[in-house]
């Protein structure tokens, strides 16, 4: 029986990145996101180069309708999901109460409706494979409140908890279940959150999509559950959970304030 790797949000940013260091591995994958133009050119890239089948189906997630669109497309062209990896999110950036609210619910629908309802939905079918591996990408945000961004950090909040559960939930399985948690990176994120500005973005170097996404595939294959990438990223995810959450609220503040 051959495997398919699917990935969701694979047009930029980690999610393609995770696509190309799949296939350099040898996974034949299905890719998703909403501009079927760039779909199309990574799967020439990868097919070229890497001698493995992609499939691409352009959908927006954020229509109720679509997670159960992409697995229909697997069951129709008979593709055995093995590895499930929800990448696709976005976030916003500013004061709740002045934001968009179209947008506020872009975002839970789609960082965390729709995640859950693909991890729903293939997750029966992978229980039945000897191996089988989920990868959640969460963000360090996952671990403490997040002024100027409050419903993008609680979505990555929800990731976290919902992909740690499912770790225990699953763990006589044969399926594990990893939530990669980078810190901000280099990609197209900052422009669509609109986070140009932020300290957060500018005041240290960033690491790009491609060390994140090798760092977040290797945590996966191990089985690791919680993989927070970054040295520091490490310290403050620790730290955070110690210190009173007034504190860290008014930490994370300054630390995304404008410059």
């Amino acid at each position: 029986m051959s495997y398919t790797t699917l990935i969701t949000g694979a047009s930029s940013g980690i999610g393609m990145e995770l696509a190309r260091i799949s296939a350099r591995e040898g996974r034949d994958l299905l890719i998703t996101a909403r501009r079927e133009n760039r779909l199309i050119k990574l799967k020439d890239e990868l097919e070229m180069e890497y001698k493995v089948n992609i499939h691409i189906l352009a959908l927006d997630l954020v229509k109720k309708n679509s997670p159960k669109k992409l697995f229909n497309y697997t069951q129709k062209n008979s593709l055995t999901i093995d590895v499930l990896i929800n990448n696709a999110g976005v976030g916003d950036f500013g004061k709740f109460h002045k934001s968009n609210w179209e947008w506020q619910e872009t975002m839970i629908d789609l960082n965390m409706k729709s995640l859950s309802h693909l991890t729903h939905l293939f997750l029966p079918q992978m229980v039945q494979l000897n191996r089988a591996y989920v990868m959640n990408v969460a963000s360090n945000a996952a671990f403490q409140p997040g002024p100027l961004m409050s419903v993008y950090y609680a979505t990555k909040h929800y990731v976290l908890a919902f992909s740690e559960a499912l770790a225990n939930e699953l763990q006589d399985t044969g399926v594990t279940v990893t939530a990669l948690c980078p810190g901000p990176t280099k990609s197209e994120f900052q422009e669509t959150a609109s986070m140009q500005k932020s300290k957060l973005v500018n005041t240290v170097p960033l690491p790009d999509s491609k060390q994140v996404a090798e760092y977040g595939y290797k945590a996966m294959i191990k089985g690791k559950r919680v993989a927070v990438h970054g040295f520091m990223n490490k310290i403050f995810s620790v730290v955070v959970r110690l210190l009173p959450k007034r504190l860290v609220t008014s930490i994370v503040r300054k630390m995304q304030a404008k410059v």
